[in-house]
């Protein structure tokens, strides 16, 4: 993993001159920042996912609504739980000089956490488009997100042409 020791021989280092364990303060430092956002928006879908079920309409939800809503819920918490789950992370390790560790498992953990997140927002989106509009509707909602956020995660950062000076 090249952001975890110095560059190879020859490697390009963007004209940074630091140590390794400024290379690796630097790299927790953005996994914190990426986790910031996605923790933010995770929160408030599982809040909103979990006091849907305390509305009148909720009790009208078919078999499969409520199989979607359920896989939903459990998706948001764990999603929810694996970005906390940087944070125990961090604070059981830090003082053990392991951040080589803490950043090489907080990566997984953080990449983990935006499938579960891209889970989420699909399933929420097929789920609300199928109670108000209808089951079609619901699955060409989630595929359209499902299909976006490939897009926008994946393949966009694929196609960006990085200028190295």
């Amino acid at each position: 993993m090249p952001y975890l020791d110095h560059p190879a021989p020859g490697e390009q280092t963007n004209g940074r001159h630091e140590t390794r364990t400024e290379r690796l303060d630097r790299n927790w430092i953005s996994i914190l920042q990426e986790l910031r956002v996605t923790q933010t928006g995770t929160q408030i879908i599982t809040g909103f996912l979990l006091a849907a079920a305390f509305q009148p309409r909720f009790q009208t939800l078919d078999s499969y609504q409520i199989t979607i809503y359920l896989t939903l819920i459990s998706s948001a918490i764990i999603t929810t739980a694996l970005g906390i789950g940087l944070v125990s992370l961090h604070r059981h390790l830090f003082h053990r000089h392991a951040m080589v560790q803490v950043v090489a498992i907080g990566s997984v953990l953080l990449r983990a956490t935006l499938i579960g997140l891209s889970v989420v927002l699909t399933g929420t989106a097929l789920l609300i488009f199928d109670i108000v509009v209808g089951r079609v509707a619901g699955l060409v909602a989630g595929g359209v997100i499902l299909l976006a956020t490939g897009l926008i995660w994946l393949v966009l950062p694929r196609l960006v042409k990085v200028n190295r000076p």
